[in-house]
């Protein structure tokens, strides 16, 4: 966490210029070169590069909407679109 205020960005990409400050992030930048999606939905089969892609697509077979409206009640499948309703009070 520190590497994010101090800006240092030991990991390197293989593939491009582009440096990280935490190896997991390299890793999904790299998958945008290589074009792996390790992430599979068994309802539909899309694939995903990031996990959280993959957990924010799954609610749309789950119904699941975990983001809710304090005005009034409204529920969200992701944040974005919360912040986004939000705006309209």
């Amino acid at each position: 966490h520190q590497r994010i205020h101090t800006g240092e960005a030991p990991y390197a990409c293989s593939y491009c210029s582009k440096s990280f400050a935490d190896k997991s992030t390299l890793t999904q930048h790299e998958r945008t070169h290589t074009g792996e999606k390790p992430y599979h939905c068994a309802d539909c089969g899309k694939s995903f590069r990031v996990s959280s892609s993959f957990v924010r697509h799954r609610r749309i077979h789950t119904g699941e909407k975990p983001y809710h409206c304090a005005a009034c009640g409204k529920s969200f499948t992701d944040k974005y679109t919360l912040t986004q309703h939000q705006r309209s009070h």
